[in-house]
């Protein structure tokens, strides 16, 4: 019998997947998303020099959001991009960080495309 594996698991493995093909550069960062039970966070990152551009999540004491729920990541997105816009990026490249494209990572990646973010 194969050993049963957990929803943690299979999200790392499709994640590792994903990450095989999605790069981040200078010109086109990548828009990674995590989300707990509890909050969700976005960062923009350039993987070639290894380093955090952007960031934004539910639990920082500047944002109003509440949790991660799909009015969070709404406002989430929102922020991340005008964040992003801040600081002259406006294309990125998504990352849904293996979970499916539904709900709240829906949400973050919508409210990210309104606020002016390209991808």
């Amino acid at each position: 019998m194969s050993a049963k594996r957990s929803k943690d698991q299979t999200r790392q493995r499709i994640h590792s997947r994903i990450r095989q093909r999605v790069k981040g550069t200078a010109e086109r960062p990548r828009l990674a998303v995590y989300r707990s039970l509890s909050h969700i966070y976005a960062q923009v990152i350039d993987d070639r020099k290894g380093s955090t551009l952007v960031a934004a999540c539910s639990n920082e004491a500047a944002s109003s959001v509440t949790g991660g729920n799909v009015s969070g990541a709404k406002e989430i997105g929102k922020l991340v991009a005008e964040r992003a816009k801040e600081k002259g990026i406006v294309k990125v490249v998504f990352d849904r960080g293996g979970y499916l494209y539904h709900g709240r990572i829906k949400a973050l990646a919508d409210a990210a495309r309104e606020a002016g973010l390209e991808f």
